[in-house]
């Protein structure tokens, strides 16, 4: 029998996010270094690398559209869970995976420039023999018995991407963009509380609160393991820490991952005010065609 609790924590007050995260890798100089270039036809994509720490190189996808004439906005796109672990940046680009979850390659057809890193544990970040094993307790674990958290590693690597998108001359450092599904979903109500460069967010199918995650079917993600946390505050919470982003709420009506959508949406109103919107679908876990557009617009009107 599985339980679920749907009471919000009690006792909240302003939510400091470092008391949680714990220390916070260091910044390191870049050292950038493009790997390849490729015209895609309306848009050139490159494969990058860069320092998120002194012993750790990421690389990642840049797609930058043709034909420019300034400094254009710029979207960080968060890949999928899925456990799908052998796949991070090449399916968000289209190169592998799920064509519906290609919004970094839609956007920059767009006139977005995009960004797509493998998170930790996924693609050539997978450490383990075949490549596509779930690593993700292992990181968490060996973290928490340092005082550190997973999280706190994942929302660094996501800031040091902005730091290097912005640095780009074809980037607009003043319309910063952020979307993702399921875990990049997530991903996209944290990452502006943590980097306020991030203007306007969309979180797709995956809003699920703390409070309705003690569920068999659902539980709590390792990145998102923070100790203490849900006893006194959730995601709302998270979301008051917003300075001025902008937020889509996206999720389908039957998606487990989407649970507590409206009462989100109604709290976190009270705090963003018409800077919040909510689009809910009669749908599951995916991601369609008219759902990516409507996050395309979202970005669009708010950057």
């Amino acid at each position: 029998m599985t339980h679920q609790q749907t009471s919000i924590p009690a006792g909240r007050g302003r939510l400091s996010l470092h008391e949680f995260l714990g220390p916070v890798p260091a910044k390191v100089d870049l050292a950038v270094e493009c790997l390849e270039r490729v015209d895609c036809g309306r848009y050139v994509r490159e494969k990058v690398q860069y320092s998120v720490g002194p012993d750790e190189r990421v690389s990642a996808y840049v797609c930058v559209p043709h034909d420019l004439t300034g400094a254009a906005p710029a979207v960080f796109c968060h890949h999928q869970h899925a456990s799908r672990f052998d796949l991070g940046k090449s399916e968000v680009v289209g190169l592998a995976g799920d064509p519906d979850q290609a919004y970094a390659q839609e956007l920059a057809e767009r006139g977005f420039v995009t960004i797509a890193p493998d998170a930790i544990g996924f693609e050539e970040r997978n450490w383990s023999p075949d490549g596509a094993s779930n690593i993700s307790w292992f990181e968490l674990s060996t973290r928490l018995v340092r005082g550190r958290t997973l999280l706190a590693s994942c929302l660094h690597e996501i800031s040091t991407a902005l730091d290097y998108l912005t640095s780009r001359p074809d980037v607009d450092g003043s319309r910063i963009g952020f979307l993702g599904h399921s875990y990049g979903g997530r991903m996209a109500l944290w990452a502006p509380a943590y980097d306020r460069r991030i203007a306007a967010s969309v979180s797709h199918c995956g809003c699920i609160p703390f409070r309705r995650s003690y569920s068999h079917d659902t539980g709590i993600q390792a990145e998102f393991v923070l100790p203490g946390f849900a006893a006194r505050y959730d995601l709302e919470d998270v979301i008051a820490c917003f300075d001025q982003t902008a937020l889509l709420i996206s999720a389908g009506t039957t998606d487990k991952w989407s649970r507590g959508a409206e009462d989100l949406f109604a709290a976190v109103g009270r705090t963003l005010g018409n800077r919040v919107e909510l689009a809910r679908y009669d749908a599951g876990h995916v991601f369609t065609e008219a759902m990516r557009e409507r996050a395309y617009q979202f970005l669009k009107d708010r950057l």
